[in-house]
């Protein structure tokens, strides 16, 4: 194929298909740097993987990192967790907006891209994949109704600080009713008054099966839920008040278990700002 009948595809693809701006989808990778290796992961993260490998790709339109400092991670419960072994793994997060409609044909674009990028040693191994799903988009709960940034701006608003909430039920069923729960009753009452703009429930899919082999499958599929709350304020600052006991209250309604809170705080682009502040003794 010459590289003017190459040129010619972009216009075939942009003039069909869906092109609105709800976050349809979302990547959402935690991910932990292996000991020694937390600056030169940084640096190859921020310079090269975030834009090569995620928001240069078709249809991924907005991207945010975060990191939990070790005073962080040491906020996280519950101690004996299905997500991170143990609880504290994983202190940078990645999270993605994909265009709703959109999944499929960025998904042959992103296993592609990043087969090249393996082949051309632009990737950094020394890492692991805590907690790596791409994810459908369930429902958006906001503290103030139609006042205030929306969704699709949330990660490009300057928020001070995010929680990942994950949430599993025993059945697709009681995934369903929890939900519903989740969206009716238990997040309203949860934001009136609190540091939260507004939560973004998501459920996870499954990874193709040419993924790289260093992402494990994603677990969870028909019973798992995935929770961002976007804060106005720094997590550490209202903790206390309005993050503990997420758990007891979604033990209380019978309809799941929580298997992560975590809080982060937004990274700062092109530096390593935090870095120094991710280990430390129990």
């Amino acid at each position: 194929m010459s590289e003017d009948t190459h040129s010619e595809l972009y216009a075939e693809l942009a003039a069909a298909g869906p092109y609105g701006v709800r976050p349809g989808h979302a990547l959402i990778t935690m991910v932990e740097p292996h000991p020694g290796h937390e600056y030169a992961y940084n640096r190859w993260y921020e310079d090269d993987h975030y834009y090569a490998g995620a928001m240069a790709m078709p249809w991924m339109y907005a991207g945010r990192r975060w990191v939990a400092t070790r005073e962080l991670q040491l906020l996280r419960y519950p101690e004996k967790s299905a997500i991170a072994q143990p609880v504290t793994a994983g202190c940078y997060l990645s999270t993605y907006w994909i265009t709703a409609g959109r999944y499929a044909e960025h998904m042959k674009w992103t296993v592609a891209i990043n087969k090249r990028l393996n082949r051309d040693a632009r990737v950094h191994h020394a890492r692991t994949h805590v907690f790596t799903a791409f994810q459908d988009h369930e429902t958006t709960v906001y503290r103030d109704g139609a006042a205030g940034p929306r969704d699709f701006h949330a990660l490009d608003h300057p928020y001070a600080g995010l929680v990942l909430e994950v949430i599993d039920a025993e059945s697709p069923q009681q995934r369903a009713e929890l939900l519903q729960w989740l969206h009716t009753r238990h997040l309203p009452r949860r934001l009136a008054g609190s540091p939260s703009a507004l939560v973004t429930v998501f459920r996870p899919t499954p990874l193709p099966g040419d993924r790289m082999t260093y992402v494990k499958q994603v677990e969870g599929v028909t019973t798992r839920l995935t929770l961002l709350w976007f804060l106005e304020t720094d997590p550490r600052e209202c903790w206390a008040e309005h993050f503990a006991g997420l758990d007891e209250q979604v033990a209380d309604s019978g309809l799941g278990r929580v298997e992560l809170v975590a809080p982060f705080i937004p990274t700062v682009p092109g530096t390593d700002t935090y870095v120094a502040e991710l280990r430390g003794s129990e």
